[in-house]
C-alpha cells in the first residue's frame, strides 16, 4: 500500500493543497521529451567536471607513453651513438619523469573515470525512481518491480560506461596524435598511412555497431523480464507452494531465462565480432607501418634511433587504436540502455495533474461527500455512485474487473475515460494527485509490509504521537501481540512472510486505518481471516470510522452486514441500493454472490 499523508483527527477534513517545497521539487521532464540521445547527453553533462578530469589524466597517460620510444630512439643516435655519458643520464632521468608522469596520472585518470561513470549511474537511478514514484503515475506500470529494478541499476550503469569509453577514447586520440607527430619527423608518408589508417577503423567500427545496438537493446530487455519474473517468483513462492504451482512457474522463469541467454550470447557474438574485426584491422594497419619503417631504415633514409622510435611507436599504437575502437561497441550498447531508460522516463501520466496549487476542499466537517458522476473506465459505462458523508458504504462487484477499475479512479491510478469524481463537490482532477490520495486513501487487497516491526507499519501511516491501541483493536491485531514473540515489536521478515495471511492482512488494514483519511476505500480486507474476526474487525472499522466516510468492496456477509448502505456493480452499472437485509431478501443476483 502506498502511504498517504496522515491527517489528525482534529482536522478530518482534507488538507488544502500547497506547492511542493524546494526540497520535493521534481526533476522529471514532461513525458514527450527523452529519446536514447537525450538520456546520452544527460549522463554527459551531468558529469562534466570528472569526465573532463579523466580525459585529460588519461590523455597525459597516452602521451607519456607515446614519448618514451622517441626518448629511447633519441637516446639511441644522441648518447649511445655518440658514446656521450653525461648526455645519457640525462635521456635515462627523461625516461624516469615520463615513467613518473604515466603512471601517476593513469592513476588519477582512472579515478576521476570511475566517479564519471558511478555518478551518470546514480544520476540515472534517481531520475527513474523520481519518474516512477511521480504521483500522476503512468511509468513502468506495464513492467513487473523486478525489471524496473534490472533497468534502474544494469541499464543505468551501461550508460554510465559511456563516460568510461568517452575518456579512453579522447586519450586514445591523443596518444595516436602524439604518434603521428612524432612519426612525421621521419616520413610524411607514414604519417599519412597511420592517419588514413586510423580513420578508417573508426568509420568500420561506427557502422558495424549498428547491429550491436539492436541485438543489446534486446539482450538487456529479456534480462529485465527474466529478473522482474525470478522477483516475481520469489515473492510468491508461499503461495506457489500452497496450491502447487512450483513446476508451471519454474518452467515459465527457465524459458524467460533460455530468451535471455540467447539475446545475450547474440549480443556477445556481435560485440565480439566488431572486437576481432578492429583487433585485425589495426594488427594489419602496424604491420604495414614497421614494414615501410624498416624499409626506410634499410635505404638509410632513417637512423637505427628512428627506426626503433618507429617500431616502438607502432607497437604503443595498438592500445590507442583500441581505446578509439572500442568507443563504437560501447556506445552501440549504452545507446540501447538509454532507449530503455528513455521509455519509461517518457511514458504518459496516467493522471493529470493541474499546473496551478488547488485550494483544499471546503465545506461539510468530518468527512466531505464523494460522488461518481457518468464515469465510464474499463467496462464500467455511465456509473452514478455516491459516498455520503460519515458513511460506511459496502460495494458488491460482480466482476472483479469492475471493481478493479473503480479503485483505480478513485486511487487516483488512472482517470475516468468519461464523467467525473466529485469530493466535496469538485472534480478530483482539480486536486493535485499526493492531495486526492491524501482525501481518498485507497488500501489495496495485495497490501505490501515493509521491513521493520509490526509497530513500525503501522505507525509509517500514523500521525506523530498517536495512540495505535483503538487501530490495533479495530483491525483485529490484538491476539496476534500475545501470539508473536515480541508482540507489536517483532521484527518482519521481508515483505512480512513471516506472518500468515490473515496476519499480514490485519497489519495492512490497521496500517491503513491509522492514516484517518477523510474517505478510506477498502479492498477485500477479511478475506483471509475467519467469519468471528471478520464480523469483529467490521464491527471496529465502523466504530473507528465513525463519522468518517468508509467504502468497503467486498463479498463478505459479515462485512456488509455492518455496513449502513450495500450497493451491487453489475454489467458496469448500480444494479440495486439498500442495506444487506434488504438486498437479501429482495435481489437474486445479490444473494447469488454473496450468500453462494
Amino acid at each position: 500500500m502506498t502511504t498517504v499523508p496522515a491527517i489528525p483527527s482534529t482536522a478530518p477534513t482534507p488538507p488544502a493543497a500547497a506547492a511542493p517545497p524546494p526540497s520535493e521539487a521534481r526533476v522529471v521532464l514532461p513525458a514527450g521529451s527523452h529519446t536514447a540521445a537525450s538520456v546520452l547527453r544527460r549522463a554527459r553533462r551531468g558529469q562534466l567536471r570528472h569526465l573532463g578530469a579523466s580525459s585529460f589524466f588519461l590523455s597525459c597517460h597516452q602521451v607519456a607513453e607515446a614519448l618514451v620510444p622517441v626518448t629511447i630512439g633519441l637516446a639511441v643516435d644522441r648518447a649511445i651513438a655518440t658514446g656521450d655519458g653525461d648526455s645519457m643520464a640525462r635521456w635515462l632521468a627523461a625516461l624516469l619523469g615520463l615513467f613518473v608522469a604515466l603512471t601517476c596520472s593513469m592513476r588519477w585518470g582512472f579515478r576521476a573515470n570511475l566517479r564519471a561513470v558511478q555518478g551518470a549511474g546514480h544520476d540515472l537511478r534517481m531520475l527513474v525512481a523520481d519518474r516512477v514514484l511521480d504521483p500522476r503515475g503512468g511509468a513502468g506500470s506495464d513492467q513487473l518491480p523486478g525489471q524496473l529494478v534490472a533497468l534502474a541499476t544494469g541499464d543505468a550503469l551501461k550508460v554510465g560506461m559511456l563516460n568510461y569509453a568517452t575518456a579512453m577514447a579522447v586519450s586514445g586520440v591523443a596518444g595516436v596524435g602524439v604518434a603521428v607527430v612524432s612519426l612525421a619527423r621521419f616520413s610524411l608518408p607514414l604519417t599519412g598511412l597511420v592517419v588514413a589508417g586510423t580513420l578508417l577503423l573508426m568509420v568500420i567500427t561506427h557502422v558495424l555497431g549498428r547491429p550491436l545496438e539492436r541485438r543489446s537493446g534486446a539482450e538487456r530487455a529479456t534480462m529485465a523480464a527474466a529478473t522482474g519474473l525470478a522477483a516475481d517468483l520469489i515473492a510468491g513462492l508461499r503461495v506457489l507452494k500452497g496450491f502447487g504451482g512450483e513446476r508451471p512457474a519454474v518452467d515459465r522463469y527457465r524459458a524467460a531465462s533460455r530468451r535471455a541467454l540467447g539475446a545475450t550470447l547474440r549480443a556477445a557474438a556481435t560485440e565480439s565480432t566488431i572486437r576481432a574485426v578492429a583487433v585485425m584491422l589495426a594488427g594489419g594497419l602496424l604491420a604495414v607501418v614497421t614494414l615501410v619503417a624498416g624499409r626506410l631504415a634499410a635505404d638509410g633514409s632513417i637512423s637505427i634511433g628512428a627506426l626503433i622510435t618507429a617500431l616502438g611507436l607502432a607497437q604503443f599504437l595498438v592500445d590507442p587504436l583500441n581505446r578509439i575502437t572500442g568507443f563504437g561497441a560501447q556506445r552501440a550498447q549504452s545507446a540501447a540502455s538509454a532507449g530503455r531508460i528513455a521509455s519509461v522516463l517518457d511514458a504518459p501520466w496516467a493522471v493529470l495533474d493541474p499546473a496551478r496549487p488547488a485550494a483544499g476542499t471546503t465545506g461539510t466537517p468530518g468527512s466531505p461527500p464523494l460522488r461518481l458522476a457518468g464515469v465510464t473506465v474499463g467496462s464500467v459505462r455511465d456509473l452514478d455512485l455516491e459516498v455520503r458523508a460519515g458513511e460506511f458504504l459496502g460495494v458488491v462487484a460482480a466482476d472483479p474487473r469492475e471493481a478493479a477499475a473503480v479503485l483505480a479512479v478513485l486511487a487516483r491510478d488512472a482517470d475516468p475515460e468519461s464523467g467525473v469524481v466529485l469530493l466535496d463537490g469538485r472534480p478530483v482532477t482539480e486536486l493535485p494527485p499526493d492531495t486526492a490520495r491524501a482525501a481518498v486513501l485507497v488500501a489495496p487487497h495485495d497490501s505490501v509490509l515493509f521491513d521493520g516491526t509490526v509497530a513500525d507499519n503501522i505507525r509509517s501511516a500514523a500521525a506523530e504521537g498517536d495512540d495505535l491501541g483503538p487501530v490495533v483493536t479495530a483491525a483485529g491485531l490484538d491476539d496476534l501481540a500475545e501470539v508473536l514473540p515480541d508482540g507489536l515489536g517483532t521484527s518482519l521478515a521481508s515483505g512480512g512472510v513471516s506472518l500468515s495471511g490473515g496476519q499480514r492482512q490485519r497489519v495492512a488494514l490497521a496500517r491503513a486505518l491509522a492514516a484517518q483519511a477523510p474517505v478510506l476505500v477498502l479492498h477485500e480486507p477479511t478475506t483471509a481471516v475467519d467469519s468471528l474476526t471478520e464480523r469483529r474487525i467490521a464491527d471496529g472499522v465502523r466504530g473507528l470510522r465513525s463519522g468518517l466516510s468508509t467504502v468497503c468492496v467486498t463479498s463478505s456477509p459479515a462485512v456488509l452486514a455492518s455496513c449502513d448502505r450495500v450497493v451491487l456493480l453489475d454489467g458496469g452499472r448500480v444494479t440495486a441500493d439498500g442495506t444487506h437485509a434488504e438486498l437479501v431478501r429482495s435481489d437474486p443476483r445479490y444473494r447469488e454472490l454473496v450468500l453462494a
